[in-house]
Protein backbone atom coordinates (compact mmCIF):
# COMPACT_ATOMS: atom_id res chain seq x y z
CA UNK A 1 0.00 0.00 0.00
CA UNK A 2 2.71 2.37 0.63
CA UNK A 3 4.79 1.74 -1.98
CA UNK A 4 1.76 2.12 -4.68
CA UNK A 5 1.22 5.74 -2.52
CA UNK A 6 4.56 6.80 -3.06
CA UNK A 7 4.15 5.61 -6.85
CA UNK A 8 0.76 7.91 -6.83
CA UNK A 9 2.93 11.16 -7.01
CA UNK A 10 5.24 10.25 -9.84
CA UNK A 11 1.90 8.86 -11.54
CA UNK A 12 -0.18 11.67 -10.82
CA UNK A 13 3.04 14.40 -12.23
CA UNK A 14 3.31 12.10 -15.21
CA UNK A 15 -0.45 12.12 -15.94
CA UNK A 16 -0.21 15.81 -15.64
CA UNK A 17 2.34 16.43 -17.80
CA UNK A 18 0.69 14.28 -20.78
CA UNK A 19 -2.80 16.26 -19.77
CA UNK A 20 -0.96 19.24 -20.20
CA UNK A 21 1.02 18.40 -23.50
CA UNK A 22 -1.37 19.32 -25.67
CA UNK A 23 0.43 20.38 -29.35
CA UNK A 24 -3.15 21.50 -31.13
CA UNK A 25 -3.56 24.26 -28.44
CA UNK A 26 -0.62 26.68 -29.11
CA UNK A 27 -2.44 26.97 -32.79
CA UNK A 28 -6.24 25.93 -31.74
CA UNK A 29 -7.11 29.75 -33.53
CA UNK A 30 -5.54 29.57 -36.76
CA UNK A 31 -6.89 25.35 -37.25
CA UNK A 32 -10.23 26.27 -36.43
CA UNK A 33 -9.98 29.68 -38.65
CA UNK A 34 -8.68 27.67 -41.38
CA UNK A 35 -12.23 25.32 -41.31
CA UNK A 36 -13.51 28.55 -41.99
CA UNK A 37 -14.49 29.82 -37.84
CA UNK A 38 -14.46 33.17 -36.98
CA UNK A 39 -13.56 34.43 -33.69
CA UNK A 40 -16.99 34.35 -32.33
CA UNK A 41 -17.31 30.92 -33.77
CA UNK A 42 -14.20 29.89 -31.52
CA UNK A 43 -15.38 31.43 -28.73
CA UNK A 44 -18.52 29.81 -29.02
CA UNK A 45 -16.76 26.60 -28.82
CA UNK A 46 -15.34 27.23 -25.88
CA UNK A 47 -18.36 28.35 -23.86
CA UNK A 48 -20.00 25.18 -24.70
CA UNK A 49 -16.99 23.68 -23.27
CA UNK A 50 -17.45 25.68 -20.21
CA UNK A 51 -20.99 25.26 -20.39
CA UNK A 52 -20.00 21.48 -20.07
CA UNK A 53 -18.21 21.74 -17.25
CA UNK A 54 -20.34 23.94 -15.24
CA UNK A 55 -22.80 21.32 -15.90
CA UNK A 56 -21.17 18.43 -14.62
CA UNK A 57 -17.87 20.21 -12.74
CA UNK A 58 -19.49 20.16 -9.21
CA UNK A 59 -21.37 16.48 -9.38
CA UNK A 60 -18.06 14.86 -10.81
CA UNK A 61 -15.94 16.94 -8.04
CA UNK A 62 -18.79 15.09 -5.85
CA UNK A 63 -18.52 11.94 -7.26
CA UNK A 64 -15.02 11.42 -7.20
CA UNK A 65 -15.23 12.75 -3.18
CA UNK A 66 -18.03 9.69 -3.03
CA UNK A 67 -16.90 6.80 -5.65
CA UNK A 68 -12.98 7.83 -5.45
CA UNK A 69 -10.89 10.32 -7.42
CA UNK A 70 -8.52 7.16 -9.18
CA UNK A 71 -12.19 6.21 -10.73
CA UNK A 72 -12.91 9.56 -11.89
CA UNK A 73 -9.45 10.35 -13.30
CA UNK A 74 -9.93 7.43 -15.37
CA UNK A 75 -13.06 7.99 -16.60
CA UNK A 76 -12.15 11.71 -17.43
CA UNK A 77 -8.55 10.60 -19.57
CA UNK A 78 -10.74 8.10 -21.44
CA UNK A 79 -13.25 10.72 -22.30
CA UNK A 80 -10.34 13.09 -23.19
CA UNK A 81 -8.83 10.57 -25.40
CA UNK A 82 -11.92 10.01 -26.99
CA UNK A 83 -12.22 13.72 -27.84
CA UNK A 84 -8.82 14.36 -29.21
CA UNK A 85 -9.35 10.91 -31.33
CA UNK A 86 -12.24 13.13 -33.07
CA UNK A 87 -10.15 15.76 -34.47
CA UNK A 88 -9.01 13.36 -37.23
CA UNK A 89 -12.35 13.54 -38.74
CA UNK A 90 -13.00 17.18 -37.55
CA UNK A 91 -14.18 19.41 -39.69
CA UNK A 92 -17.33 22.26 -39.39
CA UNK A 93 -18.23 24.15 -36.54
CA UNK A 94 -20.72 21.50 -35.36
CA UNK A 95 -17.62 19.03 -35.68
CA UNK A 96 -15.83 21.42 -33.35
CA UNK A 97 -18.95 22.10 -30.99
CA UNK A 98 -19.22 17.86 -30.65
CA UNK A 99 -15.09 17.73 -29.49
CA UNK A 100 -15.53 20.44 -27.33
CA UNK A 101 -18.43 18.84 -25.60
CA UNK A 102 -16.09 15.69 -25.30
CA UNK A 103 -13.71 17.06 -23.18
CA UNK A 104 -15.08 19.34 -21.36
CA UNK A 105 -16.78 15.51 -19.56
CA UNK A 106 -13.65 14.67 -19.43
CA UNK A 107 -11.73 17.52 -17.72
CA UNK A 108 -14.56 18.55 -15.78
CA UNK A 109 -14.02 14.33 -13.87
CA UNK A 110 -10.40 15.31 -13.60
CA UNK A 111 -10.71 19.09 -12.28
CA UNK A 112 -9.98 18.87 -8.65
CA UNK A 113 -9.67 15.39 -8.63
CA UNK A 114 -5.90 15.17 -9.61
CA UNK A 115 -4.89 17.96 -7.17
CA UNK A 116 -6.95 16.42 -4.50
CA UNK A 117 -5.81 12.46 -4.97
CA UNK A 118 -1.90 14.17 -4.44
CA UNK A 119 -2.62 16.27 -2.22
CA UNK A 120 -4.20 13.13 0.12
CA UNK A 121 -1.55 10.95 -1.07
CA UNK A 122 1.12 13.14 0.76
CA UNK A 123 -0.55 14.20 4.15
CA UNK A 124 -1.33 10.34 4.20
CA UNK A 125 2.35 9.44 4.06
CA UNK A 126 3.60 12.69 6.39
CA UNK A 127 1.48 12.17 8.50
CA UNK A 128 2.91 8.62 9.53
CA UNK A 129 6.54 9.74 8.85
CA UNK A 130 6.97 8.05 5.36
CA UNK A 131 8.97 9.13 2.47
CA UNK A 132 6.47 10.64 0.09
CA UNK A 133 7.05 13.95 -2.27
CA UNK A 134 7.98 17.59 -1.74
CA UNK A 135 4.93 18.12 0.75
CA UNK A 136 1.34 18.73 0.37
CA UNK A 137 1.78 22.42 -0.61
CA UNK A 138 4.91 22.24 -2.87
CA UNK A 139 3.67 19.21 -4.43
CA UNK A 140 0.54 21.19 -5.64
CA UNK A 141 3.07 24.08 -6.75
CA UNK A 142 5.07 21.36 -8.88
CA UNK A 143 1.94 19.81 -10.39
CA UNK A 144 1.41 23.33 -11.79
CA UNK A 145 4.90 23.70 -12.76
CA UNK A 146 4.61 20.14 -14.45
CA UNK A 147 1.39 21.12 -16.41
CA UNK A 148 2.97 24.43 -17.44
CA UNK A 149 5.83 22.88 -18.84
CA UNK A 150 4.45 20.46 -20.64
CA UNK A 151 2.42 23.09 -22.53
CA UNK A 152 5.73 24.49 -22.85
CA UNK A 153 7.35 21.21 -24.78
CA UNK A 154 3.73 21.09 -26.81
CA UNK A 155 4.41 24.28 -28.16
CA UNK A 156 7.83 23.56 -29.60
CA UNK A 157 6.46 20.40 -30.48
CA UNK A 158 3.31 21.96 -32.34
CA UNK A 159 5.98 24.83 -33.48
CA UNK A 160 8.21 21.65 -35.46
CA UNK A 161 5.29 19.34 -36.70
CA UNK A 162 3.90 22.59 -38.91
CA UNK A 163 7.22 22.49 -40.52
CA UNK A 164 5.20 19.32 -42.16
CA UNK A 165 1.44 20.45 -41.75
CA UNK A 166 -0.81 21.37 -39.52
CA UNK A 167 -2.44 18.16 -40.14
CA UNK A 168 0.74 16.41 -38.46
CA UNK A 169 -0.01 18.30 -35.21
CA UNK A 170 -3.59 16.87 -35.37
CA UNK A 171 -2.64 13.24 -35.65
CA UNK A 172 0.09 13.53 -32.79
CA UNK A 173 -2.39 15.42 -30.58
CA UNK A 174 -4.84 12.16 -31.33
CA UNK A 175 -2.59 9.65 -30.43
CA UNK A 176 -0.41 11.38 -27.30
CA UNK A 177 -4.06 12.09 -25.82
CA UNK A 178 -4.41 8.16 -25.25
CA UNK A 179 -1.00 8.69 -22.50
CA UNK A 180 -2.80 9.94 -19.20
CA UNK A 181 -5.63 7.02 -19.88
CA UNK A 182 -2.79 4.72 -19.74
CA UNK A 183 -0.92 6.47 -16.64
CA UNK A 184 -4.46 6.64 -14.82
CA UNK A 185 -4.53 3.10 -14.22
CA UNK A 186 -1.26 2.83 -12.43
CA UNK A 187 -3.26 5.15 -9.38
CA UNK A 188 -4.58 3.81 -6.40
CA UNK A 189 -7.38 5.89 -3.96
CA UNK A 190 -5.50 7.30 -1.05
CA UNK A 191 -6.88 7.34 2.63
CA UNK A 192 -8.56 10.11 3.25
CA UNK A 193 -7.35 12.68 6.03
CA UNK A 194 -9.80 14.97 7.55
CA UNK A 195 -12.92 14.53 9.91
CA UNK A 196 -12.68 10.98 10.27
CA UNK A 197 -16.72 11.41 8.42
CA UNK A 198 -17.41 9.37 5.49
CA UNK A 199 -18.76 11.48 2.52
CA UNK A 200 -20.75 8.01 1.21
CA UNK A 201 -22.41 7.57 4.54
CA UNK A 202 -23.50 10.76 5.82
CA UNK A 203 -26.14 11.62 2.97
CA UNK A 204 -25.92 14.18 0.25
CA UNK A 205 -27.96 16.47 2.09
CA UNK A 206 -25.80 16.31 5.48
CA UNK A 207 -23.02 16.71 2.31
CA UNK A 208 -24.04 19.41 0.67
CA UNK A 209 -25.02 21.24 4.20
CA UNK A 210 -21.52 20.89 5.36
CA UNK A 211 -19.90 22.02 2.06
CA UNK A 212 -22.27 25.32 2.22
CA UNK A 213 -21.24 25.64 5.72
CA UNK A 214 -17.87 25.23 5.08
CA UNK A 215 -17.59 27.46 2.15
CA UNK A 216 -19.94 30.52 3.65
CA UNK A 217 -19.50 30.04 7.12
CA UNK A 218 -16.54 28.04 7.73
CA UNK A 219 -12.78 29.96 7.96
CA UNK A 220 -13.50 33.23 5.52
CA UNK A 221 -10.26 33.01 4.18
CA UNK A 222 -11.58 29.59 1.89
CA UNK A 223 -14.15 32.09 0.84
CA UNK A 224 -12.55 34.97 -0.28
CA UNK A 225 -9.81 32.64 -1.81
CA UNK A 226 -12.14 31.03 -3.76
CA UNK A 227 -13.01 34.62 -5.89
CA UNK A 228 -9.44 35.19 -6.30
CA UNK A 229 -9.10 32.32 -8.15
CA UNK A 230 -12.46 33.17 -10.30
CA UNK A 231 -11.38 37.23 -10.83
CA UNK A 232 -7.51 35.65 -11.96
CA UNK A 233 -8.63 32.78 -13.42
CA UNK A 234 -11.23 34.20 -15.54
CA UNK A 235 -8.46 36.90 -16.95
CA UNK A 236 -6.31 33.84 -17.02
CA UNK A 237 -9.40 32.04 -20.15
CA UNK A 238 -9.78 35.55 -21.77
CA UNK A 239 -5.61 36.41 -22.27
CA UNK A 240 -5.62 32.26 -22.84
CA UNK A 241 -7.92 32.95 -26.41
CA UNK A 242 -6.74 36.78 -26.55
CA UNK A 243 -3.05 35.84 -27.55
CA UNK A 244 -3.15 33.87 -30.86
CA UNK A 245 -5.54 36.55 -32.48
CA UNK A 246 -3.05 39.26 -31.15
CA UNK A 247 0.34 37.20 -32.34
CA UNK A 248 -1.35 37.20 -35.79
CA UNK A 249 -2.35 41.17 -35.92
CA UNK A 250 0.95 41.75 -34.89
CA UNK A 251 2.23 39.81 -37.55
CA UNK A 252 4.21 37.17 -35.80
CA UNK A 253 4.04 33.88 -38.29
CA UNK A 254 2.10 30.80 -37.26
CA UNK A 255 5.39 28.60 -37.14
CA UNK A 256 6.51 30.67 -34.29
CA UNK A 257 2.99 30.58 -32.09
CA UNK A 258 4.64 27.34 -30.76
CA UNK A 259 7.80 28.49 -29.52
CA UNK A 260 5.92 31.75 -28.32
CA UNK A 261 3.72 29.33 -26.31
CA UNK A 262 6.64 27.42 -24.77
CA UNK A 263 8.04 30.39 -23.75
CA UNK A 264 5.31 31.49 -21.95
CA UNK A 265 4.17 28.61 -20.52
CA UNK A 266 7.67 28.20 -19.45
CA UNK A 267 7.37 31.39 -17.14
CA UNK A 268 4.32 29.29 -15.69
CA UNK A 269 5.59 27.01 -14.92
CA UNK A 270 9.13 28.75 -13.36
CA UNK A 271 6.66 31.30 -11.33
CA UNK A 272 4.59 28.34 -9.94
CA UNK A 273 7.98 26.39 -9.07
CA UNK A 274 9.39 28.84 -6.95
CA UNK A 275 6.33 30.65 -6.01
CA UNK A 276 6.69 30.13 -1.79
CA UNK A 277 10.25 31.16 -2.42
CA UNK A 278 8.97 34.77 -3.57
CA UNK A 279 6.57 34.36 -1.02
CA UNK A 280 9.07 33.94 1.62
CA UNK A 281 11.14 36.90 0.61
CA UNK A 282 8.18 39.14 0.04
CA UNK A 283 5.83 38.47 2.51
CA UNK A 284 2.10 37.33 1.21
CA UNK A 285 0.67 41.10 1.16
CA UNK A 286 3.30 42.60 -1.23
CA UNK A 287 3.19 38.82 -3.56
CA UNK A 288 -0.66 39.66 -3.69
CA UNK A 289 0.34 43.06 -4.64
CA UNK A 290 2.75 41.48 -7.46
CA UNK A 291 0.02 39.09 -8.36
CA UNK A 292 -2.37 42.26 -9.12
CA UNK A 293 0.02 44.77 -10.90
CA UNK A 294 1.71 42.29 -13.26
CA UNK A 295 -1.71 41.46 -15.42
CA UNK A 296 -2.25 44.93 -15.18
CA UNK A 297 1.13 46.51 -17.03
CA UNK A 298 0.72 43.17 -19.45
CA UNK A 299 -2.82 44.21 -20.67
CA UNK A 300 -1.77 47.85 -20.61
CA UNK A 301 1.21 47.06 -22.81
CA UNK A 302 -0.41 44.59 -25.06
CA UNK A 303 -2.64 47.58 -25.77
CA UNK A 304 0.06 50.04 -26.34
CA UNK A 305 2.52 47.95 -27.80
CA UNK A 306 3.02 46.97 -31.53
CA UNK A 307 5.11 44.13 -32.72
CA UNK A 308 7.14 41.72 -30.70
CA UNK A 309 6.99 44.45 -28.03
CA UNK A 310 3.54 44.24 -27.59
CA UNK A 311 3.91 39.89 -27.53
CA UNK A 312 6.70 40.63 -24.44
CA UNK A 313 4.18 42.73 -22.33
CA UNK A 314 2.13 38.66 -22.60
CA UNK A 315 5.21 37.57 -19.63
CA UNK A 316 3.89 39.68 -17.37
CA UNK A 317 0.27 38.04 -17.38
CA UNK A 318 2.31 34.50 -17.19
CA UNK A 319 4.38 35.62 -14.09
CA UNK A 320 0.94 36.50 -12.44
CA UNK A 321 -0.70 33.64 -13.32
CA UNK A 322 2.10 31.25 -12.02
CA UNK A 323 2.30 32.67 -8.59
CA UNK A 324 -1.50 33.58 -8.14
CA UNK A 325 -1.98 29.25 -9.25
CA UNK A 326 0.42 27.97 -6.93
CA UNK A 327 -0.45 30.51 -3.63
CA UNK A 328 -4.38 30.10 -4.09
CA UNK A 329 -4.52 26.12 -4.53
CA UNK A 330 -2.48 25.64 -1.81
CA UNK A 331 -4.14 28.08 0.30
CA UNK A 332 -7.53 26.73 -0.74
CA UNK A 333 -6.90 22.96 0.27
CA UNK A 334 -4.86 23.10 3.21
CA UNK A 335 -7.59 24.76 4.71
CA UNK A 336 -10.63 22.30 3.13
CA UNK A 337 -11.32 18.54 4.54
CA UNK A 338 -9.85 16.15 2.47
CA UNK A 339 -13.34 14.60 2.42
CA UNK A 340 -14.61 17.40 0.06
CA UNK A 341 -11.46 18.44 -1.33
CA UNK A 342 -12.11 17.80 -5.14
CA UNK A 343 -15.55 18.99 -4.57
CA UNK A 344 -14.65 22.57 -3.74
CA UNK A 345 -11.83 22.12 -5.87
CA UNK A 346 -14.40 21.61 -8.56
CA UNK A 347 -16.78 24.56 -7.34
CA UNK A 348 -14.12 26.95 -7.59
CA UNK A 349 -13.38 25.83 -11.54
CA UNK A 350 -17.27 26.23 -11.95
CA UNK A 351 -17.25 29.84 -10.96
CA UNK A 352 -14.84 30.40 -13.60
CA UNK A 353 -16.75 28.66 -15.99
CA UNK A 354 -20.16 29.84 -15.53
CA UNK A 355 -19.38 33.33 -16.30
CA UNK A 356 -17.23 32.56 -19.41
CA UNK A 357 -20.55 30.84 -20.92
CA UNK A 358 -21.85 34.30 -21.37
CA UNK A 359 -19.35 36.44 -21.62
CA UNK A 360 -17.01 33.87 -23.90
CA UNK A 361 -18.96 34.89 -27.04
CA UNK A 362 -18.80 38.30 -26.46
CA UNK A 363 -15.34 38.72 -25.92
CA UNK A 364 -15.18 37.09 -29.79
CA UNK A 365 -17.74 39.58 -30.36
CA UNK A 366 -15.79 41.97 -29.08
CA UNK A 367 -12.76 41.04 -31.10
CA UNK A 368 -14.25 40.75 -34.43
CA UNK A 369 -16.49 43.89 -34.30
CA UNK A 370 -13.94 46.26 -32.19
CA UNK A 371 -10.95 45.36 -32.18
CA UNK A 372 -7.71 44.18 -30.13
CA UNK A 373 -6.95 47.35 -28.58
CA UNK A 374 -10.71 48.16 -27.44
CA UNK A 375 -11.34 44.73 -26.18
CA UNK A 376 -7.74 45.33 -24.13
CA UNK A 377 -8.67 48.50 -22.83
CA UNK A 378 -11.97 47.04 -21.83
CA UNK A 379 -10.56 43.99 -19.78
CA UNK A 380 -8.07 46.75 -18.33
CA UNK A 381 -11.08 48.52 -16.73
CA UNK A 382 -12.96 45.74 -16.04
CA UNK A 383 -10.18 43.75 -14.07
CA UNK A 384 -8.53 46.62 -12.44
CA UNK A 385 -11.17 46.84 -9.62
CA UNK A 386 -12.40 44.07 -9.52
CA UNK A 387 -8.64 42.58 -8.42
CA UNK A 388 -9.13 45.36 -5.66
CA UNK A 389 -12.33 44.07 -4.66
CA UNK A 390 -11.08 40.41 -3.79
CA UNK A 391 -7.71 41.09 -2.84
CA UNK A 392 -8.46 43.25 0.14
CA UNK A 393 -10.67 41.42 1.24
CA UNK A 394 -8.69 38.24 1.84
CA UNK A 395 -5.66 40.40 3.32
CA UNK A 396 -7.72 41.44 5.76
CA UNK A 397 -9.04 38.02 6.44
CA UNK A 398 -5.59 36.36 6.33
CA UNK A 399 -4.17 38.84 8.80
CA UNK A 400 -6.99 38.01 11.62
CA UNK A 401 -6.45 34.10 10.95
CA UNK A 402 -2.81 34.91 11.68
CA UNK A 403 -3.99 36.38 14.69
CA UNK A 404 -6.03 34.10 16.17
CA UNK A 405 -3.61 31.11 15.33
CA UNK A 406 -1.04 33.49 17.21
CA UNK A 407 -3.72 33.13 20.24
CA UNK A 408 -4.54 30.05 20.42
CA UNK A 409 -0.99 29.05 20.54
CA UNK A 410 -0.32 31.60 23.19
CA UNK A 411 -3.40 29.78 25.34
CA UNK A 412 -2.27 26.31 24.48
CA UNK A 413 1.23 27.30 25.53
CA UNK A 414 -0.07 29.42 28.89
CA UNK A 415 -2.46 26.11 29.68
Amino acid sequence: MTRSLQNNIKAIYLLGFFTGFMVVIPVFVPLLQGHGLSMSQVLQTQALFALTIALCEVPSGYLADLWGRRNAILVGSGLNALGFFSLLWADSFVDFLAYEFILGLGFSLISGSDLALLYDTEVYLRERGLRGGAGPGKSLSRLIAVEAAASGIAGIGASLLLLWSMDSVVVVQAFTGFAPFLLAMLLVEAPRPGSGKDTSTTGHGENARRIIDLLLFGKPVVLWTAFAIAVFGLLAVYVFWIYQKYWEMQGVPVSWFGYIWAAFALTVSLSARFSEAVEQRLGYRQLLVLIAILPLCGLLGMALGSGWWGVMFGFAIQVSRGLSMSLFYEALNRRVPGEFRATVNSLVSLGVRSIFIVTGPLLGMALDKQGMETTLFGLLAIFAPLMGLVLVPLVVRIHREQGQEANERSATTAA
